[in-house]
């Protein structure tokens, strides 16, 4: 599983030109599910994004985490995230785990966020083609990622 975290001022996702989930400071997420995912990597990347400290304190560091700012996230699933160009120039997402899978880990995703106390969480919509505007504060970009236990996680 993948995520690209996105420190936001503000975030929202269009579909057919109308906006169905906004948020003001926080985290945009856009995720990506691989073959083989489990529960235990969406539970384990939950807890990194919600504790990750890439917020400012008083001082100007980054020190506080989504928790402590009281922040919101919008997760986008992003099966593109798992496209490969090592060969050629099309991508291939043959890697990319099937929409059923995926669809239930994002929720998962989401659902576990929520039990790590992020006070709201917004999503895109799968398998939709969405519009994400964004304004992206510092610019801070993180990429995390947790393979199966079994393939070196």
């Amino acid at each position: 599983m993948r995520v690209v975290v996105q420190r936001v001022a503000y975030a929202l996702v269009e579909v057919e030109e109308v906006t169905i989930s906004a948020i003001s400071r926080g985290l945009l997420v856009l995720i990506g599910v691989a073959e083989g995912d489990t529960e235990a990597e969406a539970r384990w990347l939950a807890h990194k994004v919600a504790n990750l400290r890439i917020f400012p304190d008083a001082a100007g560091k980054m020190n506080l985490s989504l928790l402590a700012i009281d922040g919101s996230a919008l997760v986008v699933s992003q099966f593109t995230l798992y496209g490969d160009v090592r060969r050629g120039f099309r991508p291939s997402f043959a890697h990319a785990a099937p929409p059923p899978l995926a669809e239930r880990l994002v929720d998962r995703f989401v659902q576990f966020l929520r039990e790590e106390g992020v006070r709201e969480v917004e999503t895109g919509q799968f398998g939709a083609h969405m519009r994400v505007e964004l304004v992206n504060d510092g610019p801070v970009t993180i990429v995390l990622e947790r393979a199966p236990r079994g393939e070196g996680g």
